[in-house]
C-alpha cells in the first residue's frame, strides 16, 4: 500500500517568505483534499461491496424460502464464507503491501457483482456454496487489507479515529441508502403488486450486483496517485524481511494481541445484528417480514451516527475509553433484547434495536483506530492487519454454526435469546480486554 502523498518542493528558484508561505498553504490544502477524496472512494467501495453478502440481516426468512434451505444450511454457507475470510487475511495483507489498491478494489467489485448475478438465479445449495466461497476471495483476499491499510496511511496520527469512523460510518450511510431502496423495492413488488417474494428478492440482488459492477468500472477509470508511488516503493518492498520474520516481529507486540481480542469480541456484537430481523419475525414478537425488515433497515441508518460520532469522540477524548464503554453498553443492551417478547411497546423495541445499532457501529468505527498506537512498522502494516483479522474475524467461521444450531435446536425466540446471551457475555469480555490495553498503554506513556 502506498504511503501518504508527498507534497513536492515549490520550485528551483527561491521564493519570498510570503510566496513560500502561500504556496505551502495551497499544497497542504491540496494534500488534505486528496486524502479526503481517497477516503470517500474507499467509503463508497466498502459500502457497495458487502451488502450483497449479508442480505440475511434483512431477508433471512425470504432467503430460506427462495433457496429452499434450512437455518443450518444457511449457517454452513456463512461458515464457509468465514473460513475463506480466515484463510485470506494474511495473504490479503501481503497483497496490500505489494499491489496498487485501486487494482485490488476494482477487481473485487467486478468479481463480486458477477457472482451476484449468478446468485440471483436462485441456484441449488452446492452452487450457493461455490458463490459464497468466491465472495470470500473477492471481498477478503483482494479487498479487505488494502482498504484498512490505505486508511491507516492516509490518516494523520490525530485523525485515526475520525478517518476510521468515516470509513465505517460512511460505508454504513451508503449501505443504509441502498438497503432503504432495496426494502422499498421489495415491499412494492411483493405487497403492492402482489409478486412472489422470490421475484422481489431477485430484483434486490440484481440491484446490488449491477451497482458493484458499475462502481468497479468507474473506479477503474479514476486515476489514483498511489499507483505512481507504488513503482517508487518497489525496491523497498524487495528488501523486506520474509513473512515468517515479520510475523515473529509482530507476535512480540503485546498490544497487537489485545487489539485482536477486542476485534474478536466486538465483531461478534456486529454479527448478532444479522439475526434481528428473523428474531423480530418470530412468534413471540410476531412482526411481519416487511415490518421486521424495515426496523432492521432503520438500524442501518445508525451506522453513520455510531461510526462517525464514535470516531470524533475517540479523537476528542480517548479511543479506548469510548470503545470500552460501547462494548459494556452493547452487552447490557443485548440482555435487554432478550426480554423483547415481554416488551409491549413497539416504540421501545425499535429504540432498543436502534441503540444497539449505534453502539455496534461505534465499536466497529473505533477498534481499527487502535492499531496506530501499537508501534507497528509501516512496512509490515498490511501483515499486521492480516494477523489481527485472522483472530478478530474468526467468528465468521463458528458463529453462523452456533446461530444455526441454537435456532434449529431451540425453535422460536428461545434459540435467539440463548444466542444473544452468549454474544452479550463476549461483549463484556471485550470491554475487559479494552481496559487491560488502556492500562498497558498508560503505563508505557508514564515510563516514556
Amino acid at each position: 500500500m502506498s504511503v501518504r502523498p508527498v507534497v513536492k518542493s515549490a520550485a528551483a528558484l527561491p521564493l519570498s517568505g510570503d510566496a513560500a508561505s502561500s504556496r505551502e498553504t495551497h499544497e497542504t490544502c491540496d494534500t488534505q483534499a486528496q486524502r479526503y477524496l481517497q477516503l470517500a472512494l474507499l467509503v463508497i467501495a466498502a459500502g457497495a461491496i458487502y451488502p450483497i453478502l449479508y442480505l440475511r440481516q434483512v431477508y433471512q426468512p425470504t432467503m430460506l424460502e427462495v433457496f429452499h434451505i434450512t437455518d443450518s444450511q444457511l449457517g454452513y454457507l456463512y461458515s464457509s464464507l468465514g473460513t475463506i475470510f480466515l484463510l485470506s487475511y494474511l495473504p490479503s495483507g501481503w497483497l496490500a503491501d505489494r499491489i496498487a489498491p485501486r487494482l485490488l478494489i476494482c477487481f473485487s467489485l467486478l468479481a463480486t457483482g458477477a457472482l451476484g448475478l449468478w446468485y440471483a438465479s436462485a441456484p441449488g445449495f452446492a452452487t450457493l456454496m461455490v458463490i459464497f466461497c468466491g465472495w470470500g476471495l473477492t471481498t477478503g483476499l483482494t479487498f479487505w487489507a488494502a482498504v484498512i491499510k490505505r486508511v491507516t496511511t492516509i490518516a494523520g496520527h490525530d485523525e485515526q479515529g475520525r478517518f476510521f469512523g468515516f470509513l465505517d460510518g460512511g460505508r454504513g450511510l451508503v449501505e443504509a441508502l441502498l438497503a432503504t431502496i432495496a426494502i422499498t423495492l421489495f415491499a412494492w413488488m411483493t405487497q403492492t403488486r402482489g409478486e412472489p417474494v422470490a421475484y422481489g428478492f431477485k430484483l434486490v440482488v440484481y440491484m446490488y450486483a449491477f451497482l458493484c459492477i458499475g462502481l468497479g468500472i468507474v473506479l477503474a477509470l479514476v486515476k489514483d496517485n498511489s499507483d505512481a508511488n507504488r513503482a517508487s516503493n518497489a525496491q523497498t518492498t524487495e528488501k523486506r524481511n520474509n513473512v515468517l520474520t515479520d510475523l515473529l516481529t509482530l507476535a512480540r507486540i503485546p498490544e497487537l494481541w489485545l487489539v485482536a481480542a477486542i476485534v474478536f469480541c466486538g465483531y461478534q456484537v456486529f454479527w448478532a445484528t444479522y439475526s434481528f430481523s428473523a428474531y423480530l419475525h418470530e412468534g413471540g414478537i410476531g412482526l411481519s417480514v416487511v415490518m421486521a425488515g424495515t426496523i432492521t433497515t432503520l438500524k442501518l441508518w445508525m451506522r453513520p451516527i455510531g461510526g462517525i460520532g464514535g470516531g470524533f469522540l475517540g479523537d476528542r477524548y480517548s479511543k479506548i475509553t469510548v470503545l470500552v464503554i460501547a462494548l459494556f453498553l452493547a452487552g447490557l443492551s443485548l440482555c435487554g433484547l432478550i426480554v423483547a417478547p415481554h416488551i409491549q411497546s413497539h416504540v421501545m423495541l425499535v429504540f432498543l434495536v436502534l441503540f444497539i445499532g449505534v453502539l455496534t457501529y461505534a465499536i466497529r468505527g473505533l477498534y481499527w483506530s487502535l492499531l496506530d498506537r501499537c508501534n507497528v512498522p509501516v512496512q509490515t502494516m498490511g501483515l499486521a492487519i492480516g494477523l489481527i483479522s485472522v483472530i478478530g474475524y474468526s467468528p465468521d467461521v463458528f458463529l453462523p454454526l452456533i446461530n444455526g444450531y441454537l435456532t434449529q435446536t431451540f425453535p422460536g425466540v428461545t434459540g435467539y435469546q440463548m444466542y444473544f446471551g452468549y454474544v452479550a457475555a463476549v461483549a463484556m469480555l471485550g470491554g475487559c480486554a479494552g481496559l487491560v490495553l488502556r492500562n498497558m498503554l498508560n503505563r508505557k506513556e508514564v515510563r516514556s
